[in-house]
């Protein structure tokens, strides 16, 4: 006897994403902000005064990607039993890309699943980490390979919150703006290359020309199945060189800098960037102060780390690499000794 049950079915999860000042939120059920003690103290007050609901709770966790793991999605779920929530209410993650992705997955969770609302405080997270609906925490494998794919239902990117980021932070959301241009838009690169992002008008433009392009990905590829894989460019790498450091040494863009410089390397080795262009970038990339160079000790098991990748399948490991400057190939046919050559002059001195 064979039973089915038919489940086809068309969801919307469309969502808005607002780049301008935040205006007033309302909403007619309970809410939990998850924020840390760092966004707390400085923006905290800015966004209560804007946020309108019969219950307001505020959730703190620790600040950092080290804390991006099962305690913290606890202490989010713990906090919201405690207050009584239910399956109506709503999670709002104010806060950078750890924040914004503890709390999509607690929000993904809890009750089965419940709304959540991106407020993007870093410029990582407004151009690339609170887009797309990637949520999820770390363990001792690697990054991000416990979550889920849960869509916000909106997401504000408040210029005011850039104002008051370190000059370090800042810099890594310049790494993911790279990162958009050489994989997709070689025109956005140029303009770039000569771009003061120091300047509001420029910073709003390189937010909106990012933000449209992860968007336009993801429209087109919501569970990461193809053409979305190419926004991973320079995480392959970085993300073992940031489960190499603990997550201490490192921001998330900046691994991701010098994980392009890497995948550049690889590029120009099989003959798919020019010298010159893996030059350009690298250029762009130290000119906002971003590192461009890890030693690895060991090559063999910096090789061998790339099986946790998520892209990775089996025994065969998945690159991104540029096709030149506003183009990528996702590939999973690298020879290991042509890996190997790369990551083994990283493993000089520079």
């Amino acid at each position: 006897m064979t039973i089915d049950i038919d489940l086809k079915k068309t969801i919307d999860d469309s969502y808005q994403i607002h780049i301008d000042a935040l205006p007033v939120l309302q909403y007619a059920r309970k809410v939990a902000v998850v924020t840390n003690p760092t966004v707390s103290k400085l923006h905290l007050e800015y966004l209560l005064d804007r946020l309108d609901a019969p219950v307001v709770e505020v959730i703190l966790l620790p600040d950092g990607e080290a804390y991006k793991n099962w305690e913290s999605i606890e202490t989010i779920l713990d906090a919201m039993f405690e207050a009584r929530f239910n399956r109506s209410s709503l999670l709002v993650a104010f806060g950078g890309g750890v924040i914004g992705d503890m709390t999509g997955f607690a929000a993904s969770i809890f009750q089965r699943g419940i709304d959540f609302v991106q407020i993007p405080t870093t410029l990582l997270a407004q151009v690339d980490a609170s887009v797309g609906g990637k949520t999820g925490i770390n363990n001792t494998y690697g990054k991000n390979l416990i979550g889920a794919f849960h869509q916000p239902k909106a997401v504000y990117a408040d210029p005011h919150f850039l104002a008051t980021l370190p000059k370090r932070e800042f810099a890594a959301g310049v790494a993911e703006i790279v990162k958009m241009a050489v994989t997709f838009d070689a025109d956005f690169f140029a303009w770039l290359e000569t771009a003061d992002l120091s300047d509001p008008d420029a910073l709003a433009e390189a937010v909106a020309r990012s933000v449209r392009t992860k968007a336009r990905v993801v429209a087109q590829d919501e569970k990461e199945r193809g053409l979305r894989a190419a926004l991973n460019y320079g995480h392959t790498f970085g993300h073992v060189i940031e489960n190499e450091t603990n997550y201490t040494a490192y921001l998330h863009g900046e691994t991701v800098a010098i994980g392009m410089v890497m995948a550049n390397d690889l590029a120009v080795r099989l003959g798919k960037m020019s010298a010159s262009e893996a030059s350009r970038v690298k250029a762009l990339l130290q000119r906002h102060g971003l590192p461009t160079h890890y030693r690895i000790e060991d090559p063999e098991a910096f090789y061998e780390a790339f099986f946790l990748d998520k892209k990775s399948a089996d025994d065969r490991i998945t690159f991104i690499l540029p096709r030149g400057i506003g183009d990528v190939e996702i590939t999973d046919t690298v020879r290991k000794e042509d890996v190997l050559a790369v990551l083994s002059a990283y493993a000089e001195v520079p």
